[in-house]
């Protein structure tokens, strides 16, 4: 798993959180290192913060998404990763910008332990939030 935080306390808190359900994560600070990490080790899941300097989440995962359907490029990770939204902003219309931008899911700061646990259960059954449902 990758967890992608610019915000040390964040980083921390998160780790413990994922520590907590017996998950194993590394971390960087934006979307640039993001992109370097993503090749190196083949990552299942990336949770990733919407609003980080240099390169955002949206980005970020709009140029993972242009990669994996490249198909003149073969894709170096398992395709698709799976991108789970960490968004400060929990206003109406939030949620759909994430997963218009690519993301699967989406979790709001601060996350709490067992909205963090239920979002990586919907990954492993490849199920959508109950909201999503309809």
């Amino acid at each position: 798993m990758l967890l992608a935080e610019d915000n040390r306390v964040n980083q921390k808190v998160a780790l413990g959180q994922l520590q907590k359900l017996g998950c194993f994560a590394d971390c960087v600070a934006n979307g640039r290192e993001v992109l370097e990490a993503l090749p190196r080790l083949n990552y299942d899941v990336i949770l990733m913060d919407c609003q980080m300097p240099e390169m955002d989440g949206y980005e970020a995962t709009q140029a993972i998404r242009q990669r994996e359907q490249d198909p003149t490029h073969p894709c170096p990770w398992k395709s698709p990763v799976h991108i789970i939204a960490m968004t400060a902003n929990a206003m109406q219309g939030d949620r759909e910008k994430c997963l218009a931008a690519g993301m699967n899911d989406c979790v709001s700061k601060p996350v709490r332990v067992a909205e963090l646990q239920a979002a990586l259960e919907r990954r492993q059954r490849g199920l959508k939030r109950r909201d999503d449902v309809g």
